[in-house]
């Protein structure tokens, strides 16, 4: 079986990453591409059943999989939960797409590459069959993206039954794992393939499931841990230096190791939040057998509520299997995610001095990693007014348009700058924005995956316990919030002085944390390439606008 050495590894997992040199031939000819909105209501399809000697696809495991209810009378079942998740779509995912056709044509004599390892963790089945067969796993024209490839179908499963419960536990949790190092055995024949669960069972039901689906289940707890899910979400991927070569690895997304050097490793995983508990035992399989307890609901929770609104609005356009309820369901998780357990805005020290209004805004992270995490088009922001007796807006720092930009953030206005991270602000065109910031092997600002040798800035908001004086090289603190002694594990703290002479009180204060999972800067990048891939992204951004999810907020009003 073949594996690219580490430094040739990219992109495995962006969920981000538009029609470029072709290895087969012309380049691919952009079309107009302008999606026709589905009705409000859209049913779902069947989901895939194609299989092969590594794989099934998923809608061979709901047969018997499926009518699944908890103790509380709640259907849990798998299929239903886990079709509109950004694990069952990271193949259909078209800003994915768009970025995978851009990084080839920024960088056509990696092509191979790129697309070899961008099908990692968003084409797994396709990869690992191909990887086995010592061949490329390509993504884009003639790939697998094309309806007419042999994988086609078991590539757009993307995290699919069959893969993530046919992962080993050999090497999780060490490098060889990360970047989709991940260890599947391609050696058993059908028949034998070993499916793991963190259940016992009965013998009489695994022979009946070995019969009937080609997989032997057998118990495996390493599938509950951290380290089953760091194999696609800490990834390295390869930069480029001024003469075209690879010159270094960089940390792309860190997720895992942001959660080591948190409080919550000794007692939380993965798992814990983003596929939580059913409520009691649940029978698992039509085909009967004891109510099992603790059963992880499969909803993948996280917090891309972006993508979930173009899935809403274009899923059909895209082939999903989920139906607009689904993704409803899925986008309401997303948003009760991102709104109950990611943080919370306090104001204190509301005081007015002479001509002075001085504000303080607490920031309490309750994320059991950096937030944002991943991939670094991500963003969080504070957007801070104060109004007068009137209601007059006479402060205004971190306004925001429909498209995703923030008015007054330097990088939004000049793709070439960033935002610093600010200890106070005084002035409304600065806007604290918590994010990272790629820099290139010269130190200017990138967006392009293959130019990133390190971070610029990294000021993402800290998990309980991050230690930023100890946080290793891959997921440290950097730029101004290193030495910024009210940036800490667990909180920020941003005082506001705000002039208010010749307007008159009381004044009212008011403060919201925002979050976007694609920055402007991060759509418009495609905008240069006329591909198939980008001209349809953008043609959906135009027609779902990115106003930014409302995390936390907080106000208050002077005294008269």
């Amino acid at each position: 079986m073949k594996r690219l050495p580490v430094l040739l590894c990219l992109l495995a997992l962006i969920l981000v990453i538009g029609a470029g040199v072709c290895l087969w031939g012309d380049p691919a000819q952009a079309q107009d591409q302008t999606p026709t909105p589905p009705p409000d209501d859209f049913p779902g399809q069947p989901l895939i059943v194609q299989t092969n000697e590594h794989f099934s696809g998923a809608g061979t495991c709901t047969t018997c999989h499926t009518n699944m209810v908890d103790e509380a009378g709640t259907d849990v079942s798998i299929g239903a939960y886990w079709r509109s998740t950004m694990m069952a779509n990271a193949a259909r995912d078209p800003y994915w797409q768009a970025s995978v056709r851009v990084e080839v044509l920024n960088a056509p004599d990696y092509q191979a590459v790129i697309e070899d390892k961008c099908a990692t963790c968003h084409m797994p089945m396709g990869y690992i069959t191909l990887d086995a067969q010592d061949q490329d796993a390509l993504v884009l024209d003639m790939g697998m993206l094309s309806p007419d490839h042999a994988l086609h179908a078991l590539a757009m499963d993307g995290n699919s039954c069959t893969l993530c419960h046919q992962i080993e536990a050999d090497n999780l949790g060490e490098s060889a794992s990360f970047s989709g190092g991940f260890v599947i055995d391609t050696e058993l024949p059908r028949g034998e393939r070993v499916t793991y669960s963190p259940f016992e069972v009965d013998e009489p039901l695994s022979i009946q499931m070995a019969a009937a689906s080609g997989f032997v289940p057998v118990q495996g707890m390493h599938i509950t841990e951290a380290e089953m899910c760091a194999s696609c979400h800490t990834l390295y991927t390869p930069y480029l230096d001024t003469s075209g070569q690879i010159a270094g690895e960089f940390p792309e997304q860190m997720p895992y190791f942001e959660w080591q050097h948190s409080n919550y490793a000794p007692s939380t995983t993965c798992q814990a939040c983003h596929m939580p508990q059913a409520d009691g035992g649940v029978v698992t399989s039509i085909t009967g057998g004891e109510p099992r307890s603790p059963f992880l609901m499969h909803n993948f929770t996280g917090g891309n509520a972006y993508l979930q609104r173009v899935f809403l609005a274009f899923g059909p356009d895209m082939n999903v299997t989920a139906s607009s309820d689904d993704f409803v369901a899925t986008y309401n998780r997303t948003l009760d995610r991102l709104q109950n357990q990611a943080a919370i805005v306090t104001l204190e020290n509301v005081a007015v001095s002479d001509d002075t209004l001085q504000a303080s805004v607490r920031i309490s992270v309750l994320t059991g990693h950096k937030f944002p995490t991943g991939f670094p088009s991500r963003r969080v922001w504070l957007h801070v007014t104060v109004t007068d007796s009137t209601g007059t807006v006479i402060f205004e720092s971190g306004e925001y348009q429909p498209d995703g930009r923030i008015l007054d953030d330097d990088h939004d206005s000049d793709p070439t700058l960033f935002e610093p991270h600010y200890t106070v602000i005084d002035r409304p065109d600065q806007v604290q924005i918590y994010e990272s910031v790629m820099g290139d092997v010269e130190g200017n600002v990138t967006n392009k995956l293959l130019l990133g040798a390190g971070y610029l800035k990294d000021n993402r908001l800290l998990p309980m316990g991050f230690d930023k004086a100890t946080a290793g090289a891959d997921f440290a603190v950097v730029g101004g919030a290193l030495d910024d002694a009210d940036f800490t594990g667990g909180q920020d703290v941003v005082p506001y002085v705000v002039d208010i002479s010749g307007a008159e009180g009381p004044f009212t204060v008011e403060v919201d944390l925002l979050y976007l999972s694609i920055g402007y800067n991060w759509v418009q990048k495609l905008v240069d390439f006329d591909s198939p891939e980008s001209n349809q992204f953008l043609a959906y951004y135009d027609q779902v606008d990115n106003t930014p999810v409302l995390v936390a907020s907080a106000n208050a009003t002077t005294a008269e």
